[in-house]
């Protein structure tokens, strides 16, 4: 199981390291204008920058700890925080009537929602 986490951990790092990194370096127009960041008309470009920052933070948290064995309890934490963005996620995508983002984002945090019971309970960082 210590390898399944692992592995979930590292396939969402990625997948929020590109997604933060794409709302850190382009403007908010050019993220509107694309077909799955409508939403980002609904927020001012400092709150998408912030969003971003956080998306970037998590996927660090979700490796680095661990893999440095400096505070390895930080992954679990990550992982949490990750829940709660996607789950704000889902209801701004809600608002909008974007179900298949809502999708993407609720399976989004159930892996996250793993790593974190997984880290959190019986696989803990020894």
């Amino acid at each position: 199981m210590n390898i399944v986490l692992w592995i979930l951990a590292g396939l969402l790092a990625a997948v929020f390291l590109a997604a933060g990194g794409m709302k850190l370096a382009q403007p908010k127009e050019k993220l509107a204008a694309s077909p799955n960041m409508a939403w980002a008309e609904d927020f001012s470009p400092a709150m998408l920058k912030v969003i971003g920052a956080v998306e970037v933070l998590t996927a660090v948290g979700l490796i680095l700890p661990a893999a440095l064995d400096i505070v390895p309890a930080l992954v679990p934490l990550a992982a949490a925080g990750l829940v709660l963005l996607m789950v704000g996620a889902a209801i701004t995508h809600a608002r909008r009537d974007e179900s298949r983002s809502i999708a993407t984002n609720l399976v989004l945090a159930v892996l996250a929602a793993v790593v974190a019971w997984g880290r959190f309970g019986p696989y803990p960082f020894t």
